[in-house]
């Protein structure tokens, strides 16, 4: 992994927290919605794990964002930034957002076939066209 300064770090982190935290909000209510909806089926099951899987790694996001920001901070106690594995919260930073960007769209995707072929075929296209400018935007600045 490429070596950053400390403030550009910093800063990237507080971004990713900030945005991870807002998104996995988002994600636990719509959770909330399709719980309290009683859809059954696979399409509905589907769905709900997608939306459970992108809050849990958006709360992994936030808590590795929050790490990095307060180890990198200039006035960090020595002993708390020394103990610190900031390559593996980096990792995990990175990880969770990914993983929650990209399971929030599959949750997203698959909730609209619940209700109707239109309705799904609406609610996919958004979705995967959702994904693909992500990954463009991934593979461009990663």
């Amino acid at each position: 992994m490429e070596q950053l300064s400390p403030a550009y770090l910093s800063t990237m982190a507080a971004q990713v927290g900030g945005l991870s935290a807002f998104l996995g909000g988002f994600a636990a209510a719509f959770l909330g919605t399709l719980l309290a909806l009683g859809s059954r089926g696979r399409t509905a099951s589907l769905s709900i794990g997608f939306a459970v899987s992108s809050s849990v790694a958006f709360v992994v996001a936030v808590v590795a964002s929050t790490g990095l920001a307060a180890v990198l901070h200039p006035q960090a106690p020595q002993a708390v930034a020394a103990s610190f594995p900031l390559i593996g919260a980096r990792i995990l930073m990175v990880l969770g957002f990914i993983i929650g960007l990209y399971a929030l769209l599959f949750s997203l995707a698959l909730s609209g076939w619940s209700r109707s072929r239109g309705t799904g075929y609406t609610t996919s296209i958004a979705a995967g066209i959702g994904m693909a400018l992500v990954s463009w935007v991934i593979v461009r600045v990663g």
